[in-house]
């Protein structure tokens, strides 16, 4: 097979492959299906560009590739989207605070948001898969601590947490106060998996397969 002929049926596999699944695929997902001669990198590239201005685009959401109905285009889609996921206001800014602050904890968030959260915010969110338990934390009672997923990322269609909207962002949008205190900033998000610290491992707790939020 010459060499132009083995490249389109490369970029044929890729597309089929991105087009098939539910979920964003990795890199090594990919390198795995495909030939060991197929270039994966400029198949990306070829496929971003072939595709770039239409109705569905290439993108890259989290450690995976998938295509995305283009921006522009996303309001067809916006009716269908709140019907599946319709979050109370508690929750989307429970979400918010674990997104910007994590790891955080349920009194972390209490403070931030300056009521108390229910148990049931944070369940909803575990269901949704949105986020997750990553620790504990090593202050007194041991509390569970809050980070993100790669399924947060996939829904909200974000490369990496780092593309969250800043201040200037929020405001612009009219989801912050303008007239917000001097010298107030957002924090950088982070969602390395790594534990802090701080946190201690769920899996060394010998609670942890009991106690899994703090109680109200």
């Amino acid at each position: 097979m010459n060499e132009p002929a083995s490249q389109t049926l490369h970029l044929r596999m890729l597309e089929a492959m991105l087009f098939a699944s539910e979920r964003p695929l990795e890199a090594a997902v990919l390198k795995e299906r495909l030939p060991a001669t197929a270039n994966l990198d400029q198949l990306l590239a070829d496929l971003a560009e072939h595709y770039q201005g239409r109705g569905v685009v290439l993108k890259k959401i989290a450690d995976g590739w998938t295509f995305r109905t283009a921006d522009d285009l996303a309001f067809l889609l916006q009716s269908e989207t709140a019907e599946q996921r319709r979050l109370s206001r508690a929750a989307l800014e429970t979400l918010s605070i674990v997104a910007y602050h994590q790891p955080a904890t349920r009194a972390e968030i209490e403070q931030i948001r300056g009521v108390s959260t229910s148990r049931g915010t944070l369940d909803v969110l575990l269901e949704t898969g949105w986020i997750r338990l990553r620790g504990r934390r090593r202050s007194p009672g041991r509390p569970v601590t809050y980070g993100t997923t790669p399924e947060f990322l996939e829904h909200f269609n974000l490369e990496s947490i780092v593309d969250l909207p800043g201040l200037d962002e929020l405001k612009g949008a009219g989801l912050l106060n303008s007239a917000l205190p001097p010298g107030a900033s957002m924090p950088m998000p982070n969602d390395d998996p790594d534990l802090d610290h701080d946190e201690d491992p769920l899996e060394d707790d010998l609670f942890a397969p009991d106690v899994v939020l703090e109680d109200d």
